[in-house]
């Protein structure tokens, strides 16, 4: 299987089991669970839940079984999305090729809709089953970790306070270890945790989370400058609109094309000590992120 068909089977399977977890679109509060729904299934990637089922394969674990990890990291990065997109945050009104969700909604069912996807990402979580080295609660403290205060929130917070004021490589890097790298890695930790990994498996992966999630957010922070809102899906322009920190700001375009492909090389380096074949894909989608075009 080509990598592109590799990745529509696993977003279509990931779909189906996103389906099963989310209330249906007429269960009463009926507004609520279509937003819900709105935001869930509008496109996007699904590239952390490809990425932890990708890490369970890699570790010889089941696709089955790292299923629920996966649907829960969708569910929480699509609530980081709909409240990033809000007004008080960052004011956008597209978001994967359509109206961001308190465009159609209004704020408030937003914000409740998100609130609402948060709180099911751990259910989900908690469907999991356990393994001789990772129980289920290892599995949902590993979520909570990467999804609260000192990382993917905290990193949204820095980036708030990063606005209009003078940031350097190093802060611009906290911001999106926090932010961006912290979930992506856990995709990976958490596939591996599915399949029993051993501890030398969980620290390559998480090695390789940490620089593709890098390499990830500064090929975002390119395109921003570069794409145009029809080929991304959302509003481009808008990080140099706001002053946010990013790396074609702080370091210029060609150096932030030249550390998105060192950032890659690291990560195709952490996962030396996983067999080439079984990690094969994991370095196939490090190379696609790299040299992706939205």
């Amino acid at each position: 299987m080509d990598l592109r068909s590799y990745l529509n089977e696993r977003t279509d399977r990931v779909n189906a089991a996103l389906h099963r977890h989310l209330p249906g679109p007429n269960v009463r509060p009926t507004t609520l669970h279509r937003a819900m729904r709105y935001a869930v299934f509008s496109g996007g990637k699904r590239l952390r839940p490809v990425l932890c089922l990708a890490a369970a394969e890699a570790c010889g674990g089941d696709v089955e079984d790292a299923m629920p990890a996966a649907c829960a990291l969708e569910l929480i990065h699509t609530y980081s999305l709909v409240h990033d997109d809000l007004p008080a945050m960052d004011d956008d009104t597209m978001r994967r090729g359509r109206a961001t969700c308190h465009v159609v909604f209004g704020e408030a069912v937003a914000v409740l809709c998100g609130d609402a996807l948060l709180t099911t990402s751990f259910a989900a979580l908690a469907a999991a089953r356990p393994t001789p080295r990772h129980s289920v609660a290892d599995m949902i403290s590993e979520l909570a970790r990467a999804g609260g205060s000192r990382h993917m929130i905290g990193g949204q917070m820095l980036d708030l306070e990063a606005e209009s004021q003078p940031a350097n490589r190093a802060a611009l890097r906290r911001i999106h270890e926090a932010k961006t790298a912290a979930l992506l890695t856990a995709a990976l930790r958490l596939g591996a945790m599915s399949a029993n990994a051993t501890p030398r498996a969980l620290d390559a992966l998480t090695a390789f989370g940490r620089a593709l999630g890098l390499a990830f957010q500064v090929i975002d922070d390119i395109l921003d400058e570069t794409a145009t809102s029809e080929e991304l899906g959302k509003t481009a322009g808008k990080d140099a609109a706001a002053a946010k920190a990013t790396y074609p700001a702080v370091i210029g375009l060609d150096a932030a094309r030249r550390e998105a492909a060192r950032l890659t090389r690291a990560a195709h380096k952490a996962l030396e000590p996983i067999a080439r074949k079984r990690a094969a894909r994991l370095h196939e989608i490090a190379d696609h992120l790299l040299a992706r075009k939205y």
